[in-house]
């Protein structure tokens, strides 16, 4: 099977944004740095082309490749966390610099890139048997921007039949 890399478009940033990557995610490193062997319409010669890293174990490239192209929504990358110290760990430290909140989990990097921290709680929840409990979790869900795992908890035992009264 072919080895599959995920490339990110940079406008100048791949370094920095991958050795802060590298800095968050445990068992990462930056494997290589290729500077440009001449002038091209993104990089003057000698200036950072591309960063070959490894965040976990998943291969990535950077590129500066310029302005012409940014990260938007249509692409993101999960993370999925085992607990609420870990979820804010990584919400914390991607939005660190200048990256901003955006609702359900999903953020953005200081480079524009879009994540998704997602508790692997929340899956559970939301594909819980029980309608009423998965519909508490994915309501409440919907209201936050990081996850908040007790309060996930907290909306579906409220709508658990034993918690609550049926209105017949």
């Amino acid at each position: 099977m072919p080895e599959m890399v995920t490339c990110l478009w940079f406008d100048g940033a791949a370094e920095e944004a991958a050795r802060r990557y590298v800095e968050l995610f445990p068992n990462s490193s930056v494997d290589a740095v290729v500077r440009s062997p001449a002038d091209n319409p993104s990089t003057p010669e000698g200036a950072v082309l591309t960063v070959e890293f490894t965040l976990d174990g998943r291969r990535f490239l950077g590129l500066n490749g310029g302005p012409a192209f940014t990260p938007n929504e249509a692409v993101s990358i999960q993370v999925h966390t085992t607990d609420q110290a870990e979820t804010d760990h990584y919400w914390d430290g991607l939005i660190a610099g200048g990256g901003a909140e955006s609702q359900c989990g999903w953020l953005k990097d200081p480079w524009g890139f879009s994540w998704q921290v997602v508790p692997k709680r929340l899956s559970e929840l939301m594909a819980d048997p029980d309608a009423d409990r998965a519909r508490a979790a994915m309501q409440s869900m919907m209201t936050m921007q990081r996850i908040d795992v007790a309060g996930l908890e907290r909306a579906v035992a409220a709508a658990s039949p034993s918690s609550s009264s049926s209105s017949q």
